[in-house]
């Protein structure tokens, strides 16, 4: 069973074999996405296992067409997993806000950080910046996506991605100042 669509046609029909292998294919993949929303390696790992739970009943309902869909079927669901461990645990809390003003460009700043340092950047924001950012910015879901999947406004998903960015602005404002001095 090596092909994604041999799996998928084995999965439909309940073979544990076959859902062992696409756990194994896309496993560590999808514990990437979740854990960059709950920061806990055994909150991620309780979420991906729960996600593919809904993924082996639901499966039934995709028509395979062709592996990036079939793995974005995958991810969607154990992001919104993600998301309903996070509600679960009410640990997202959004922040008010009292200006929209526009942030300036971070492309200079963020062309000199490594992949890693800006990782860490967002995994320090607070939970409900570093879930809007995700999804917006990583994940690409609009805000009338976002605000359906959280159940908040789209004015708040907006607010909050203003507020991140103005977060990660100032850590790489306090970083290229830690740099130079």
């Amino acid at each position: 069973m090596s092909s994604i669509k041999t799996l998928y046609a084995e999965c439909l029909k309940g073979n544990a074999k076959a859902q062992r292998a696409l756990f194994k294919a896309f496993s560590q993949k999808m514990f990437t996405h979740c854990y960059r929303y709950l920061r806990n390696r055994e909150d991620a790992e309780d979420a991906i296992i729960q996600g593919f739970l809904k993924v082996y009943q639901n499966i039934h309902k995709l028509e395979y067409q062709g592996e990036k869909e079939f793995e974005a079927w995958i991810r969607k669901i154990i992001v919104n997993e993600a998301l309903m461990f996070l509600r679960k645990k009410d640990s997202i809390k959004f922040y008010d806000h009292s200006e929209a003003e526009e942030i300036h460009s971070m492309n200079d700043d963020f062309s000199r950080l490594c992949a890693e340092d800006i990782y860490a950047m967002i995994a320090a924001l607070p939970t409900g910046l570093r879930t809007i950012f995700n999804l917006y910015a990583i994940e690409g879901y609009s805000h009338q996506e976002i605000a359906t999947m959280l159940d908040i406004g789209e004015s708040t998903s907006r607010s909050q991605l203003v507020k991140a960015r103005r977060a990660l602005q100032y850590q790489l404002t306090k970083n290229n100042h830690s740099h130079e001095a």
